[in-house]
């Protein structure tokens, strides 16, 4: 395939693609606050209920997100493969891709459930404290029961990703927030006539609120004329092996690789709390922050896959280390201006979270190497991002393993509990693990983007015959 090169000026080429991956990450933004919103709702709603409810939550969430996480990476492979048929101008490749990506996520449902329903003994096993594993194992219980809803609307919204439609998944996260909180206040608390669930309550109303998300989701679908080219509903198949390896050559790598940094945050934590209760206190003041500023770049990062695979799958070869940079230089740069305010407005943000002096001193302190790992936690979601819209997942997988297990988790622990420099120190091993990420993910855009790989990468069709793997 060949594509007419793009001969406008640099300077205006990157202007139009930072417009576009505003477009694009706009409405993603909302989506990932809408998102974190449940997740907050969650928290506040259940502290009202007690200390009680509230550890059940945090605990049950901990099992939960990494089986959420696993099964959300997994079926984010349907985004460049999407992205690469539109590109193409080959939209009626995308239905056969969607159907088995539906079957993927119910078997993926299926399996989650299967690994989260033994969570009472393996939290007796990890010494939880028993008060709270009755509960928490309610919760758990009840939230897994919306994984088939949940993944098939994911398999919606990454299908709606890679053909660029971003608005439709906004509209649904924000239901689903309204949905998630109006459920939580009549059965956590035993509103309307029902019974006051607590915990398990906020588990029963966030699986309602996936399937509810499934729900809106699928109606827009099916009655919009823009998705008539793409012939999702077309004829429905049984699942097809070489497609569901295509999937998950794509896919796994992704979520395998969300399992193994949220890992690296949460042995961080567990460090943490061999250092007492202010440093956690502490230690969780700085995380929610760089969380909430996260969600910025995240969206940049899937917006660069949809525009580096439409590059790709329109042979427009010339654009893609153009449109992959760009991602990366926006995602840094966002992440530089939060750093910017973190360094000048510590003092201010930690005040907004706590009064407490001891807490305050602590967090301050984390604040300030925080802004460092910020700007490389950008410029590795950038990284990210390019190579997954190149359909490049497996290797930049084990350098995820690499950075975060082999260099980040090990430095953490030998710095701040080895040698005993403390807190600081636990965090300075985690910067060198996203710095090492970043450094290694970028390394390999630019090997992976040279002339004589982007043109034959371009070309294939199946994961399976990927050079590089």
């Amino acid at each position: 395939m060949t594509a007419t090169a793009n001969t406008a000026p640099l300077g205006e080429r990157v202007a139009t693609e930072v417009r576009e991956l505003l477009r694009l990450g706009g409405p993603l933004l909302a989506n990932n606050l809408a998102i974190a919103g449940m997740a907050f709702a969650d928290t506040v709603m259940a502290g009202r209920l007690g200390a009680r409810d509230l550890a059940a939550v945090a605990v049950g969430s901990s099992f939960w997100l990494l089986a959420l996480l696993l099964g959300l990476g997994t079926l984010m492979g349907l985004n460049p493969i999407t992205a690469h048929f539109v590109g193409a101008n080959t939209p009626r490749k995308v239905g056969p891709y969607f159907r088995q990506g539906l079957w993927l996520s119910q078997a993926l449902a299926l399996l989650l459930i299967v690994a989260l329903w033994p969570v009472e003994p393996l939290m007796r096993l990890a010494g939880v404290d028993a008060s709270i594993i009755s509960l928490t194992t309610g919760y758990v219980h009840a939230i897994a029961l919306g994984l088939p809803g949940g993944l098939a609307y994911l398999t919606l919204r990454f299908v709606n990703e890679g053909i660029g439609r971003t608005r439709p998944i906004m509209y649904c996260a924000l239901a689903g927030l309204a949905i998630n909180i109006a459920l939580n206040y009549v059965l956590m608390f035993g509103k309307l006539g029902f019974p006051r669930f607590g915990a398990i309550g906020c588990g029963i109303a966030s699986a309602i609120a996936l399937w509810c998300m499934l729900a809106i989701m699928l109606c827009y679908v099916r009655r919009s004329d823009a998705y008539r080219d793409y012939a999702l509903f077309e004829r429905w198949e049984r699942p097809d092996w070489g497609l569901q390896r295509e999937l998950l050559g794509v896919g796994f790598p992704i979520g395998a690789a969300l399992v193994v940094e949220e890992g690296l945050f949460a042995f961080v934590g567990v460090l943490m709390g061999t250092l007492g209760a202010a440093v956690v206190a502490a230690h969780q003041v700085a995380i929610n922050y760089a969380s909430t500023a996260f969600m910025v770049p995240l969206a940049i990062h899937s917006a660069t896959i949809i525009r580096v695979s439409q590059a790709m799958g329109a042979g427009k070869y010339d654009e893609v280390r153009l449109r992959g940079f760009t991602g990366i230089a926006l995602c840094g740069t966002i992440m530089l201006c939060s750093a910017i305010a973190l360094l000048l407005f510590s003092q201010s943000i930690v005040g907004f979270y706590t009064s407490d002096p001891a807490v305050r001193d602590v967090a301050v302190s984390l604040l300030f190497i925080a802004a460092i790992f910020q700007v490389s936690d950008g410029l590795s979601l950038g990284g990210a991002g390019a190579l997954r819209g190149l359909k490049d997942t497996r290797v930049p997988m084990y350098f995820c393993i690499v950075a975060y297990w082999i260099i980040g988790l090990p430095l953490s622990w030998w710095l701040g509990i080895g040698l005993g420099l403390g807190p600081r120190w636990v965090w300075v091993g985690f910067v060198a693990g996203l710095t090492t990420a970043a450094l290694l993910l970028n390394a390999r855009f630019i090997y992976m983007t040279r002339p004589e790989r982007v043109r034959p990468l371009g070309m294939q069709t199946t994961i399976s015959t990927l050079p590089g793997g």
